[in-house]
């Protein structure tokens, strides 16, 4: 159905788990999959929505929300990185090879752009982060010269794991597969707003903390309450020193990593075939 369920190839995680064949472009999910860490109901403000419609969110704390505004069809499945790092389990490296930190500056996006002091930023992570630091920039900003150049003349490695996509074109499978190998090759994660990266890498082992200004996005919608309410509600990440545990478990909560179902329970929830158990040799 909606194009965002295949941002990030969030579709083809899930069908890597399903046991679906690849090479294939996965079937269309039948409703809408939340497609960043929300929070709100799951769904972006301003987002067209088919009433009646599946609204498969990454937690029950989305659930709750969604509820709460009147989308009584929420149902929880956890999140497709979630459901990555289960398969990537036997791959984890061991802590002695993680070095540094990686750093996810608050981004833009086609419809709006971000608005703040790059500068400020960079001096900020040399003052308090130690050993080499990677500046992952979203697409947005990383075909942007000056952005890039100011953060590699500090000193820094700058990557960007590719385009998310766009209107069914261009979906990346492998966006991220690419963001967990780099998550596991570091100690911290960093970001100066919570986003999605920072639930990611705590989740996957690393050490995160927000700070530095949280910048502006142009016209943001103020609906679910923006950066103060992030500051309020999970201070536990916030800081140049967080406590690993108790972010680990926040986490694990908001990327519904103890939700997850098996193969053929995600099949029927996202409305794809379950396997013919029929054809299933004896």
């Amino acid at each position: 159905m909606h194009h965002a369920n295949y941002y990030y190839g969030h579709a083809h995680v899930l069908a890597r788990y399903c046991a679906l064949p690849e090479p294939m472009h996965p079937p269309r999910i039948q409703g809408y999959l939340q497609h960043g860490w929300n929070i709100g109901d799951g769904l972006a403000p301003g987002v067209p929505f088919v009433e009646g419609s599946r609204l498969l969110v990454w937690s029950e704390q989305v659930r709750r929300r969604a509820w709460s505004q009147g989308r009584r069809d929420a149902v929880v499945v956890g999140s497709p990185f979630a459901y990555l790092l289960e398969m990537a389990k036997a791959t984890a490296p061991a802590e002695e090879e993680r070095e540094g930190t990686i750093f996810y500056p608050f981004h833009g996006w086609e419809g709006q752009q971000v608005m703040g002091d790059h500068r400020r930023l960079i001096a900020e992570l040399q003052a308090h982060e130690t050993g080499p630091v990677t500046v992952c920039l979203y697409w947005n900003e990383h075909r942007v010269k000056a952005i890039r150049r100011l953060y590699e003349k500090a000193g820094f490695r700058v990557i960007c794991h590719g385009y998310r996509g766009f209107w069914w074109r261009d979906h990346d499978r492998e966006f991220l597969v690419r963001q967990l190998a780099e998550l596991r090759r570091h100690r911290r994660v960093v970001s100066n707003r919570l986003c999605s990266a920072i639930w990611y890498g705590v989740l996957a082992g690393c050490q995160g903390a927000v700070y530095g200004d949280p910048m502006v996005l142009d016209n943001a919608d103020p609906t679910f309450g923006g950066e103060p309410r992030l500051r309020r509600q999970w201070p536990e990440v916030y800081g140049y020193d967080p406590d690993m545990t108790a972010a680990h478990q926040i986490a694990r909560a908001e990327l519904g990593a103890d939700e997850l179902a098996g193969p053929e329970e995600l099949r029927t929830l996202l409305g794809w075939p379950v396997a013919d158990r029929s054809l299933t040799p004896a």
